[in-house]
């Protein structure tokens, strides 16, 4: 009985935080004065305009999914079947633009191909008008986002070549050249995380809204955010909200059409078995290294080398530690609470799906990715919608809006963690302390959190540099006088310098690499090696 309640008490709260206020939302819009319309999903159709920007939005999202599943699926394979050096330095330079917020590096670019960046002192005023038209248009936001979201491919790529039994591979390498295991063995394994990775690129980019509204490139998720920031239209804005709600449940119903017999379980190697690794010869071994070595240069290091050089001057970390210091303590505070209670949610709700307690656990695991990939400005609205009412000022008034909406929108990471962690904890243990005697409660609390804590060390972390880096959400919920550093940055683009924006980018990316080392750390203990706790149930 206990256990029920404690699983129901879980789902009732990711209900109240991220479905509540999307089916307001869907109310909203089909409602005029209390009475049923449809007038305004009518002016959408028969408006040229949004149909025009709505295709914008479809071919970015597709051509990023194809160049991010690409690439991280080739350097997910580079870097976890090969035996080339520097790999976890490659791993973590590739990954550091997925946890900082996407404009930061669309500053860094501006800085390197505008009119008056970094190429035009290089190659002049010519080659920079061409670089600034290329990077104000598709061709830069593909660029900009693919280097941000291949990151995402990579790295489910490398957790379920993680989770390949070395047996197989082993018999492949009897009868066949590396060529042919990766071809019939390695590549059809971990086809689910590359699917899986090419969906969720496909709908992150189509929500994004910050990289096309700093390069200008008008498309779907900038108008919808116009409707609100700027005009306050929650109509409009509502109606707007539909589309992409129905693009991504679209995309959702093809992965669980298509995709559901698949696993997205990451599993580690059994204690005392090693990874089968492909020897590189020399010749290879350089041109491989020269070709990741460029490309992680081109994507991470320049970037971040040209806002740390943007940023040298003697005045611009003074100013912007006036002007952002109290946004990074809200950032931090705000980040470790939703952390904390997003750990605990997701172990619930990853118990709640490994165990099958209820019938409706794969409704719910399709709900939480739902939220993930929902755009943040949509539940954003939403949020504002349910809680702006009289009734409900202290929570309106207060940052614990921004925090229900950073558990909605960021659930499924640690939901996601806690399934494949609770996967590898064997079912014997929970049982034998049931035959024991053991009530639920004291069975969670003394065998599985224990067993499972380097997974939920991994969710905190990553629940904490996600909460870190949200723009989008935070800039449309956050109460007056409690900005986050990203937001506050955002908002200081408009009139800030330079130097001064790039000090306050650097100062968000260096408060990233202190949690995203930790977060290496904690994944290399948590799936890198076996780990044994003491565990002791007394009668």
């Amino acid at each position: 009985m206990t256990k029920r309640i404690v699983l129901s008490l879980a789902v009732g709260f990711l209900f109240l935080a991220g479905l509540l206020p999307l089916l307001l939302l869907l109310i909203q819009s089909v409602s005029e004065e209390g009475r049923l319309t449809f007038d305004a999903y009518r002016d959408l159709l028969f408006t040229k305009n949004q149909w025009i920007l709505l295709g914008r939005s479809l071919v970015l999202a597709g051509l990023c999914a194809l160049v991010s599943t690409v690439t991280g699926t080739t350097l997910g394979l580079i870097l976890g079947k090969t035996d080339l050096p520097w790999r976890r330095t490659f791993t973590v330079l590739y990954a550091l633009p997925l946890f900082v917020p996407p404009y930061i590096m669309a500053v860094s670019w501006f800085h390197i191909l505008g009119r008056e960046g970094l190429v035009r002192g290089l190659l002049g005023p010519t080659v920079a008008a061409v670089t600034s038209d290329w990077l104000l248009g598709l061709p830069g936001c593909v660029w900009i986002l693919s280097s941000i979201f291949s990151p995402l491919v990579m790295l489910l790529t490398l957790a379920f070549i993680r989770g390949i039994p070395p047996r197989l591979e082993e018999a492949g390498r009897i009868v066949a050249s590396w060529t042919g295991v990766l071809r019939h063995v390695t590549i059809p394994m971990i086809l689910p995380a590359v699917m899986l990775s090419a969906l969720l690129v496909f709908i992150l980019t189509l929500g994004e809204f910050g990289v096309p509204h700093f390069l200008r490139y008008h498309v779907f998720p900038v108008e919808f955010f116009t409707q609100f920031a700027a005009f306050y239209d929650f109509r409009a804005a509502t109606v707007m909200a539909m589309p992409l709600i129905g693009l991504t449940l679209m995309a959702l119903a093809f992965e669980r059409l298509c995709l559901r017999k698949k696993t997205y379980i990451i599993q580690s190697i059994g204690h005392g078995q090693r990874r089968l690794v492909i020897p590189l010869n020399r010749s290879r071994r350089v041109g491989i290294l020269i070709l990741v070595g460029t490309l992680s240069f081109m994507w991470t290091v320049l970037p971040l080398l040209t806002l740390l050089f943007e940023s040298l001057s003697s005045s611009a970390y003074p100013r912007a530690w006036t002007l952002a210091g109290h946004s990074l303590m809200r950032s931090l505070v705000y980040s470790a609470i939703a952390a904390t209670v997003l750990t605990m949610l997701g172990l619930l709700t990853g118990y709640l799906v490994h165990d099958r307690s209820f019938r409706f656990w794969m409704f719910l695991d399709s709900i939480i990715l739902f939220l993930f990939a929902l755009p943040g400005s949509v539940l954003g609205i939403g949020l504002i919608l349910l809680w702006n009412r009289p009734v409900t000022q202290a929570v309106y008034a207060s940052p614990m809006i921004l925090l229900l909406g950073l558990v909605a929108k960021y659930a499924a990471l640690t939901h996601r963690i806690s399934v494949s962690t609770l996967e590898q904890i064997p079912a014997s243990m929970e049982e034998a302390a049931c035959m024991a005697g053991a009530r639920w409660l004291r069975r969670f609390r003394q065998i599985l959190i224990p067993l499972a804590r380097p997974g939920l060390i991994v969710a905190w972390l990553t629940a904490f540099i996600f909460c870190m880096r949200d723009t989008e959400l935070a800039m449309l919920v956050y109460p007056p006088g409690c900005d986050t550093l990203p937001v506050r940055t955002f908002t200081l683009m408009a009139n800030g310098s330079s130097d001064l924006i790039a000090a306050l980018c650097m100062i968000m990316v260096l408060g990233t690499l202190i949690p995203l080392g930790l977060l290496s750390l904690a994944m290399k203990g948590c799936w890198g090696g076996h780990v044994e706790y003491p565990i002791s149930i007394r009668p």
